[in-house]
């Protein structure tokens, strides 16, 4: 896995690839952004309604913690070692939103990603078990959470929405 050596490279990686992400909805048009295509996890909604749900749960983890609420992770009512429904969850909360919707939201959630950054110290960032709700038996400092719920998915989404654009056409 990439290593950061500060919080300057981290905030550099996750606009980087949140940028390059956003761009691959630029020509997806909303009357197909439900279309499932064989070979293709998700739907273009379902795609960024998934990276929408998991940087709201980093942000709520923080903000609960903050306010002395114990944080259930990943979220109240589901486990690890079976997250299908949590993901079902993610599709069902966005999907009435348009596409253009969808797309605001995450610019406004990964804005605050970046903000919340920014207010961490070094050793908060990049040291294990600085935070109640990222202290788990893999012993994640806050850093890998955020690059494994932002920048990594950023990446690899983009590869399924290209295959999904070569599907339909619309490459």
């Amino acid at each position: 896995m990439v290593q950061y050596k500060d919080k300057t490279e981290l905030i550099e990686a996750l606009k980087k690839n949140y940028l390059l992400y956003d761009k691959e909805f630029d020509d997806i048009f909303e009357d197909r952004k439900d279309i499932l295509k064989p070979g293709v996890d998700k739907s273009p909604s379902q795609n960024i309604s998934y990276q929408l749900g998991w940087t709201n749960l980093l942000l709520q983890w923080e903000a609960d913690e903050k306010k002395g609420i114990e944080v259930q992770t990943p979220a109240p009512g589901y486990k690890w070692n079976n997250l299908r429904g949590l993901y079902e969850a993610f599709y069902e909360k966005y999907e009435a939103l348009s596409l253009h919707q969808q797309r605001e939201l995450l610019k406004n959630q990964v804005n605050e990603i970046v903000e919340w950054i920014e207010t961490l110290d070094h050793e908060t960032l990049f040291v294990p078990e600085r935070r109640k709700w990222a202290t788990t038996p893999a012993k994640w400092p806050v850093w890998k959470w955020i690059h494994i719920n932002t920048v990594a998915p950023f990446k690899n989404f983009r590869a399924q929405l290209r295959k999904w654009k070569k599907e339909t056409g619309t490459e």
